[in-house]
């Protein structure tokens, strides 16, 4: 129903920024919900930031102030702006799609890497 493709992942030194895409295709009449979620090697995956269709944001405390998620709901895509960016911040990033308010269904990306280091 939902296919996600993530772009924008790479290296970076610590302190740059990177920003992040997601753009979904497939058959749906609306995506209400998109986000960012990350995974370490043997750790479960954990929010990063989510935004709805009418732009409301949820950070995870880890990232207020560094990163910026937004979307463009003519292109069905999702961004993340990422900041001041830190070791840390190392890991695998997903994107994520729920069509529905009311369902709990979600689709997932690939994954694409992001490393911070000197």
């Amino acid at each position: 129903q939902v296919q996600l493709v993530e772009s924008g992942g790479g290296l970076v030194q610590p302190g740059g920024s990177l920003r992040l895409s997601c753009s979904a295709s497939g058959s749906f009449f609306r995506i209400y919900a998109m986000g960012w979620y990350r995974q370490a090697p043997g750790k479960q995956r954990e929010l990063v930031a989510t935004i709805t269709i009418n732009g409301r944001t949820n950070d995870a405390d880890s990232v207020k102030g560094r990163f910026a998620i937004s979307r463009d709901n003519a292109k069905n895509t999702v961004y993340l702006q990422m900041n001041s960016l830190k070791p840390e911040d190392t890991t695998v990033y997903y994107c994520n799609a729920r069509l529905l308010a009311t369902s709990e269904r979600t689709y997932w990306g690939q994954g694409t890497q992001v490393t911070v280091s000197s």
